[in-house]
């Protein structure tokens, strides 16, 4: 019968090491961050990346808190038509509580001092209406 082999054990495994050529490989490859060189002379390309909309302050209520249009995505519409839709924030002095999913293009509206409301859009054409808890972020579909 063989015994098995028995292997050292370690406190701290052993760390492989790069090797200094492999390291400087990694570098000159930086991907996005690589410089780029041009030999051109004529004007820059100009990027195919949309920049994104800063945020702005879309609603302020008597209480203070505020609503925000924070993130964007470009969408197109039925005919190939480009748009804008937002999500929104609810910013008080003390927090900033994103409203999940709702992406819109309308003016979220008080309905009272702890509720918004705004339509979700999809692909350029406005959707259900939903109630935003102020406190929570909550959004909730309205009724029909």
């Amino acid at each position: 019968m063989a015994l098995p082999t028995l292997r050292p054990m370690y406190r701290n495994p052993p760390i492989p090491r790069l090797s200094p050529l492999l390291v400087w490989a990694l570098v000159g490859c930086g991907g996005d961050r690589a410089v780029k060189v041009t030999t051109s002379s004529g004007p820059p390309a100009v990027s195919n990346e949309s920049t994104a909309p800063p945020d702005s302050l879309a609603l302020r209520l008597p209480s203070g808190t505020e609503v925000w249009y924070t993130l964007a995505r470009e969408d197109h519409d039925s005919t190939g038509a480009i748009c804008l839709e937002r999500t929104l924030e609810i910013r008080t002095k003390s927090r900033k509580i994103p409203v999940p999913l709702l992406y819109t293009r309308d003016v979220p509206r008080a309905i009272n001092d702890s509720t918004v409301s705004a339509r979700v859009w999809n692909r350029c054409t406005p959707g259900d209406e939903y109630r935003v808890d102020l406190r929570t972020g909550q959004p909730v579909r309205t009724a029909k």
